[in-house]
């Protein structure tokens, strides 16, 4: 007995299973969180060196190279990517994927440790650790307050609202924007500390030893016991301008006699403004794993009670991704709905009986519902790949339905009662049924073993698709026939059902069969038309999406102060506001920048970025117009480089320059930028070649501080002290009732821009002061503003916008190029970001396709124990290539990620068709006693009509993926494309030419087995 049968006898345990599968699928959906994409759980480790006040090419030789040679011996290690500016040294280690990131931070530290005594004692204590947060803010708020002044507030909200928003569940990093930081500021006046021989490094390691709080001891007074605590501390910077502080001579001068005490805040590091007025702003950062939207209801709940507390405080929402995520969420959902009512409405239109739809339709939720909870249990997210799976197979799921009803409905014509054709066409059709649903099963499998980063992306995409493929299965086995026996009536099914255009049909494939060889030749030209499109048709990454903000991203040459990014963000923003489409724009100088992988650099004073709020989309142009007429707009402001997009995959070709060689490196990367101009279609080209700014270098005079007892570290510290003073942990502290202000000693600004002002610096000579000058020499020079190294080697980035160029484009005119084809022997090119990803991708899919060809050819090979006819079946997959290329080609698409999704798709859909063909041929054959050419005829008459359903119920919901209904559909809309050209190119030409391609394999069959074991089919 069949399950089929046993369904329609045993009708409450098939109920009852689909109830709990339900139930769990509809608590699946409420537990499934939502983000944009999958988490890449890329296994990497931050390891960040300080040594304040080193140089970039100093932190490189004494600290970086050491490192990374430690580190390289690591097992299972991919890349090392160096960063060095001024006084600190940043590594990201990436590990292959089947690396544990537990395993990868613990080794990652023991290598660090292993080198720590061989670096210099001044480098401070190395912090390592896993990247778990994701890149860009998914959050961006402004504060406001009409009580507090900007120190006060921006100490608010380092120490409330980051309290607050640390202990929403899910968000990873804190970070706030523009502000200040109060500090206590000892102006020293170097005239004066000449006159009584003290040094700004004598008033402030004074002041660290005497301003203290320590404890220890015991006391017993009045026989209970007390701790000792010392307490030499003074309550408010006041006090301190009476603090005595020793000179040479064996006295001592009050602090206020050389210095002027300012309670004041730290020098600005950090802007940031809306719409041109200046205010203080945060980011919040997602943890790896959570849900975009709850943690968005979560922190706009308690931002919510912090304005009930203190309603002097306001926040708004300036930008951030999860809108974006939340929209692509309803819009997928919305699809989903759209497609699954369009494929209803296709089979009503067929079967013209509302019992038969609803049989057919109820395979749809029932069929989704129940990869909600599996997709829970393995802990997926609803994000973009998962949905997208979820939105093609709608057409898939009702399939099985379709091919079951109908062949249902031709049994009661043969005049056979309601239950009887129940269960013998679900008998007659299993193999077709089970056949087609481990093709799609097998083809979509490799997708989710795919290895590396697109193994990351596609896993989810991968198992989503299989599992809800084999409930369909499950539907169609149990449920379907079940349904279809009780609730399918007797007087709906008419006599014949062949239409108009079956006759014409039959009288082609009558054709087709008699003019074997010319149906061969044309198929075969067919595919090697469709193969010489391929060139034609651009290869990319993927597409540009529509996000409803982008981010113009500015560097000003090295040495510009902020007050210089100030000026050239605000001539920017002049310009950008009165475009179409602009609503907001935010200004960000000096915040920390997004590199990728999680991973983020300090922030530099002279770089920037200004974020783009746009209009509802319908009420402006697309996003990509937007931003080229942001890039032809941005040519009027001077003195900046710009580049445009929030730096997503799709936007920018990245080129890498590698070699030890510094000049032929710079030299290099300066042609290449060059000729990438000369090209003319790409923009924003810029690179890190060049980066050198201004310093003040110091040489000491060996001779002349030996003689006087100076060291070159007594030079650097003096210099380093008066000029920006001490280390902040050797800073003395003013202890408040909830913080601590760091008490700073330096000179003055003014001071420091007079560079006789720093001649005359004294340094400290035995029991005698001597100047600077006398000791040294101070010249003014250039040096590295930034070292960058790849894998243990220097490398220069060069970096291109497509704007609108495909990314294999720009790749193959990029090698074409004079810089690259001239390049010196020591100078390496090495494709990252988007094209080392794509590159992977492609070897990926290509190696997935090949795979999922042969599971295919396996599969049928075990259920039809034939090896030859699954060649048969396996023909219609050329036919379907070469509509894909044709839609690509006439809706202006590339060959990229969701198109190839659509490729591999194909490969299991088409097959469906071949089968429902080839199936019943072979049965005709078997059980019929039917010839060759009568039982095509038969199989053709027999199943055009499901064949033709199926298709068309899945274009049909795929089709509001195609026209772009709903929200930013710019990824899934060319996968929709690929497949219903495919869909309509296979359909037409395998109803015709699978027939032909079946008489020469059965040919072929006899020919070669006959000899050995006699005949094999009945009928010949």
């Amino acid at each position: 007995m069949s399950f089929a049968s046993w369904s329609i006898r045993n009708p409450i345990p098939s109920i009852l299973l689909f109830i709990l599968l339900s139930l769990a699928g509809l608590r699946g959906l409420q537990q499934l969180s939502i983000q944009s994409l999958p988490d890449l759980d890329l296994p990497s480790v931050i390891v960040k060196l300080n040594q304040p006040g080193a140089a970039p090419a100093q932190l490189e030789t004494e600290v970086a190279r050491k490192v990374e040679d430690s580190i390289a011996t690591l097992s299972g290690l991919k890349h090392i990517r160096t960063s060095i500016t001024d006084g600190l040294v940043q590594i990201n280690v990436e590990f292959i994927l089947e690396k544990k990131l537990s395993d990868a931070l613990i080794e990652t530290k023991d290598a660090v440790d292993r080198v720590r005594s061989d670096l210099p004692s001044s480098v401070l204590q190395p912090s390592i650790s896993a990247v778990t947060v994701g890149g860009a803010p998914i959050l961006t708020y402004a504060i406001a307050s009409t009580k507090l002044d900007e120190e006060a507030l921006s100490w608010q909200v380092d120490d409330n609202v980051s309290k607050v928003m640390l202990g929403v569940a899910g968000v990873g990093r804190f970070e706030r924007l523009g502000g200040v930081q109060r500090e206590i500021q000892l102006e020293v006046d170097p005239v004066r500390l000449a006159s009584l021989g003290v040094t700004a490094t004598d008033v402030s390691r004074a002041l660290k030893q005497a301003q203290q709080e320590s404890s220890g001891g015991r006391g017993n007074v009045g026989l209970a016991e007390q701790s000792v605590r010392t307490l030499a501390t003074v309550r408010q910077a006041s006090e301190l301008a009476a603090f005595p502080v020793p000179i040479a001579n064996g006295g001592e001068v009050r602090l206020e006699q050389i210095a002027t005490v300012r309670d004041t805040v730290a020098e600005r590091t950090q802007l940031a403004a809306l719409d041109g007025k200046p205010l203080i702003g945060f980011n919040i950062y997602r943890a790896k794993g959570f849900d975009e939207t709850r943690i968005a209801n979560d922190v706009d709940q308690a931002l919510a009670r912090m304005r009930e507390a203190d309603p002097s405080l306001s926040f708004t929402l300036i930008s951030g991704s999860v809108a974006y995520s939340q929209e692509q969420y309803e819009g997928s959902m919305m699809m989903l709905y759209e497609g699954a009512l369009l494929a209803v409405l296709v089979v009503w239109w067929f079967l013209r009986d509302w019992r038969a739809t609803l049989v057919s339709a109820s395979a749809l939720p029932l069929s989704i519902l129940p990869t909600f909870a599996v997709m829970h249990w393995l802990g997926f997210s609803m994000n973009m790949l998962t949905m997208l799976a979820l939105a093609i197979v709608v057409g898939i799921l009702v399939d099985d339905a379709i091919v079951e009803i109908e062949n249902i409905a031709r049994h009661v014509r043969m005049g056979k009662s309601i239950r009887q054709a129940a269960a013998e066409a679900v008998d007659e059709i299993a193999l077709a049924v089970i056949a087609t649903t481990l093709t799609l099963v097998v083809v979509f499998m490799p997708t989710a073993l795919m290895n590396g980063v697109s193994g990351l992306f596609f896993r989810q995409f991968g198992w989503t698709a299989v599992v809800a493929v084999l409930a369909s299965l499950l539907v169609a086995r149990l449920l379907t026939p079940m349904l279809a026996a009780y609730l399918l009536t007797e007087g709906h099914h008419p006599a014949s059902v062949d239409g108009r255009l079956m006759p014409i049909y039959l009288q082609a494939v009558h054709w087709t069969l008699r003019h074997r060889q010319a149906t061969m030749l044309l198929s075969t030209l067919f595919f090697i038309g469709a193969c010489l499109l391929l060139p034609l048709i651009p290869a990319g990454f993927v597409p540009p999406a529509d996000r409803g903000y982008t981010t113009v991203q500015f560097e000003l040459p090295p040495g510009s102060s902020i007050n210089d990014a100030g000026r050239v963000a605000e001539a920017a923003r002049t310009v950008l506001q009165p475009l179409a489409g602009v609503e907001h724009i935010f200004t960000a100088v000096g915040s920390s920048q997004i590199v990728g992988g999680g991973v983020t650099r300090p922030g530099e004073q002279r770089k920037g970025a200004l974020t783009l709020t746009l209009s509802e989309r319908g009420q402006r142009p697309h996003q990509s117009q937007i931003e080229q007429a942001v890039r032809e707009v941005l040519r009027e402001v001077p003195g900046a480089r710009f580049s445009i997009g929030i730096g997503g995959p799709g936007e920018k070709m990245s080129l890498i320059l590698s070699s030890d060689n510094a000049a032929a490196l710079k030299a290099s990367a300066q042609a290449l930028e060059r000729d990438l101009r000369n090209m003319g279609s790409l923009s924003s080209i810029s690179s890190t070649a060049s980066l050198e700014r201004p310093e003040i270098a110091i040489r000491p005079d060996w001779q002349r501080a030996a003689e006087l007892g100076v060291t070159a570290e007594l030079i650097g510290e003096t210099v380093r002290i008066a000029t920006s003073g001490d280390f902040d942990a050797q800073l003395a502290k003013l202890n408040l009732d909830n913080r601590q202000l760091a008490i700073r000693v330096r000179i003055a600004d003014a001071a420091r821009q007079d560079l006789q002002v720093l001649a005359n610096l004294r340094v400290r000579a035995g029991d005698r002061l001597v100047p600077l000058s006398s000791v040294a020499e101070l010249t003014l020079a250039s040096g590295s503003a930034q070292v960058d190294r790849y894998d243990r080697r220097r490398y220069v980035t060069v970096n291109a916008e497509l704007g609108g160029m495909s990314l294999g484009e720009a790749l193959a005119a990029a090698k074409t190029l004079p810089a690259v084809v001239n390049m010196p022997s020591s100078v390496t090119l090495i494709r990252t970001g988007d094209a080392e990803i794509m590159a992977e991708l492609a070897s990926s899919f290509g190696m997935a396709m090949l795979t999922g060809l042969l599971c295919v050819f396996c599969v049928l090979v075990l259920l039809f124990k034939d090896f030859f006819q699954p060649l048969t079946i396996l023909s219609a997959i050329p036919l379907s290539m070469g509509g894909a290329f044709v839609a690509l080609l006439l809706t202006g698409g590339e060959l990229n990620i969701p198109s190839m999704i659509g490729l591999i798709m194909l490969m299991g859909i088409v097959t469906k068709n071949s089968i429902l063909l080839v199936e019943y041929a072979l049965l005709a054959m078997r059980e019929h006693g039917l010839s060759r050419h009568e039982a095509l005829l038969d199989a053709c008459h027999k199943r055009a009509r499901p064949i033709v359903m199926t298709t068309v119920a899945m274009i049909a919901g795929m089709l509001p993926i195609a026209l772009g209904w709903g929200a930013d559909a710019s990824f899934r809309q060319p996968m929709a494309v690929a497949v219903i050209g495919g869909l309509i190119s296979s359909t037409l030409l395998s109803l015709l030419v699978v027939p032909v391609v079946f008489t020469y394999v059965d040919g072929a069959r006899q020919s070669l087995v006959k000899p050995f074991f006699g005949s094999v089919s009945k009928g010949e």
